[in-house]
């Protein structure tokens, strides 16, 4: 849209607010507190992106892990060997991919509560400044300008 059209839908907003008789409103701080609204959005959007990139890295290498310990129990693992040898070496081995898993399943609901808890914490700052943006940009009295300097 050119500056033109921008600038009549503006004064369209504002002849519009004063045929109603609505408190002055600058639309100039509204906009900008839009654009404000869709950094943030932007920023969320980001975040998240990032923690389900970290995540997914994350799975993927205690995916090979757990293949590089299974081709490393298999090789160590003699057929002709004492049974109880034999018993104990898959028993370590279930034990220590337990604990990777469980320990690797910890790490990931953090990395998502992170997330989340980051995600949250934009919108509900820019939640909050917007609502004092925009109870600022109404002023008692008739509709007129933006606070254009």
């Amino acid at each position: 849209m050119t500056e033109e059209g921008k600038q009549s839908f503006i004064d369209i907003v504002r002849q519009f607010a004063l045929d109603l008789g609505l408190p002055k409103v600058d639309v100039d701080k509204l906009v900008i507190t839009h654009q404000k609204n869709f950094v943030a959005l932007t920023q969320t959007a980001q975040i998240t992106s990032e923690s389900v990139k970290s995540i997914a890295a994350k799975q993927k290498e205690t995916i090979e892990s757990a293949f590089r310990e299974a081709v490393e129990m298999a090789r160590s693992v003699k057929l002709t060997g004492d049974p109880k040898e034999l018993l104990a070496k898959q028993t370590e081995a279930v034990n220590r991919a337990l604990d990777a898993a469980v320990g690797n399943t910890r790490e990931v609901a953090e990395r998502i509560q992170k997330a989340n808890a980051d995600a949250f914490k934009v919108v509900a700052d820019r939640i909050t400044e917007s609502i004092a943006e925009v109870r600022q940009s109404f002023k008692s009295g008739s509709a007129g300008s933006g606070a254009k300097s």
